[in-house]
């Protein structure tokens, strides 16, 4: 299986402070399981996990390392939710699908902390809450209404005006926004790497460094050949690529924009400094289109996240704006080295929604997370090991739906730039 970011893990402040991996080997023979993943990021080894658990034989392949995409390079906030309010859900997929949808990604966050939890996975974290901060007064309407709804559904909420919001993140640059109580910030490449240690201890079998080439239905069964030419027969193959499918799986790679998020990290802020940002340990991202998104680490470092270039990075230039806005946000931290910078791609759908495929028996497949993989990806995973066992869709959160690629794919980098031009007039300069 191809990769089309090449940017390397290694940069990220994430490699830098993570546990250490488990040992893994590429796959140097032909092997037979029940089920085939492909890809061992947080939807991958949380499918590998729960398979195993149920005495399911499993293999993972993976083209990279343990996290090398989106679940090594993610700003590690874990929020529950999607992109559109409860009441949206509920209009979208009716009064049968809707209540199982909310419960589901309602509860993505607490799937996260109970599997730290339950397997003392070596993983820094804090389960302070979520802030969205609200940049115009607008949005201060639509926060207020987002949290109203959760509110409804028997979440704990705290609405904020100007005053709250500037004492909670540490910046005037906000008129307002909500808490989401439910959340909090992970070191996310040492969670995925726990998944993967437990997915491992739980009997599955995790094979890094073993890119897919080919993936072929053979009678009965699936056949993935890698590239050194050891194969997996499998009943069942499960794709967890997410934004680095490449071309294993035809059309899947052309229905989402494959965008790059970028995200730079100061050293460890003084004392002095640390104590007036966040204070009380909310990871927080905002209402812009091209949204901010910013929090502290375990060590106390400050991250700010955000778009960047299409393409591939060639320099540090290419985050020079994130630190603009780093300073501009809290010119508290001026003159902090930044320490880190790295970036990856992340799967945007055409209705910003996750999206499940079956384009043939026994050959499902995951996409789209929009801001939520963490938290999404692990339930995900949990849901497709029932529906793999059970038999059941309704164990899956939303429909499998036929791959649907989106119009002018060759042409997406200008409608994007065009579209990042656009959102970037409308959200206002900092």
């Amino acid at each position: 299986m191809a990769q089309d970011v090449l940017f390397p893990l290694s940069k990220s402040l994430w490699a830098a402070t993570a546990a250490p991996a488990p040992q893994t080997q590429a796959l140097t023979a032909s092997t037979k399981a029940d089920v085939l993943v492909v890809g061992a990021g947080y939807a991958g080894l949380s499918t590998a996990l729960h398979l195993a658990e149920q005495g399911v034989s499993v293999v993972v392949l993976e083209a990279r390392e343990i996290g090398f995409g989106g679940s090594g390079r993610n700003g590690g906030q874990v929020i529950p939710g999607l992109k559109y309010d409860p009441d949206e859900l509920m209009a979208m997929y009716g009064p049968e699908r809707g209540p199982r949808l909310l419960q589901f990604v309602g509860g993505t966050a607490d799937a996260v902390f109970d599997l730290i939890d339950k397997h003392g996975m070596d993983v820094p974290r804090r389960r302070a809450g979520w802030i969205q901060g609200a940049h115009t007064a607008d949005a201060v309407k639509l926060t207020e209404g987002r949290a109203r709804q959760w509110e409804r559904l028997g979440v704990k909420v705290q609405v904020l005006d100007r005053a709250s919001a500037q004492a909670l993140i540490g910046t005037d640059r906000y008129q307002g926004g909500w808490v989401d109580t439910r959340a909090g910030g992970i070191q996310p490449l040492s969670y995925v790497r726990g998944l993967a240690r437990a997915a491992l201890a739980a009997g599955a079998r995790v094979h890094t460094d073993s890119p897919v080439a080919a993936l072929s239905r053979e009678g009965a069964q699936w056949v993935a050949r890698t590239a050194s030419g050891a194969q997996v027969a499998a009943d069942r193959v499960v794709m967890c690529t997410n934004a680095y499918v490449g071309k294993l799986l035809p059309g899947l790679q052309e229905s989402i924009i494959d965008a790059c998020t970028y995200q730079v990290a100061t050293r460890p802020l003084p004392p002095a400094i640390r104590d007036t940002i966040l204070a009380q340990g909310h990871v927080v991202s905002d209402t812009r289109n091209l949204l901010l998104y910013f929090r502290l680490d375990h060590e106390g470092r400050l991250l700010m996240g955000g778009r960047g270039p299409f393409r591939e990075p060639r320099g540090p230039a290419d985050w020079a704006h994130l630190e603009r806005v780093l300073v501009k946000m809290f010119p508290q931290a001026a003159g902090q080295p930044i320490e880190h910078r790295w970036c990856g791609r992340v799967a945007i759908t055409r209705d910003y929604l996750p999206h499940l495929h079956e384009p043939a028996p026994g050959l499902l497949a995951d996409i789209g997370c929009q801001g939520r993989g963490v938290g999404l990806q692990t339930a995900m995973g949990r849901a497709f090991a029932q529906y793999l066992v059970g038999g059941d869709a309704r164990s899956l959160p939303v429909p499998i739906t036929p791959i649907q690629g989106l119009p002018l794919y060759a042409l997406r980098r200008l409608y994007v730039g065009a579209m990042i031009n656009y959102y970037r007039m409308v959200d206002g300069g900092l």
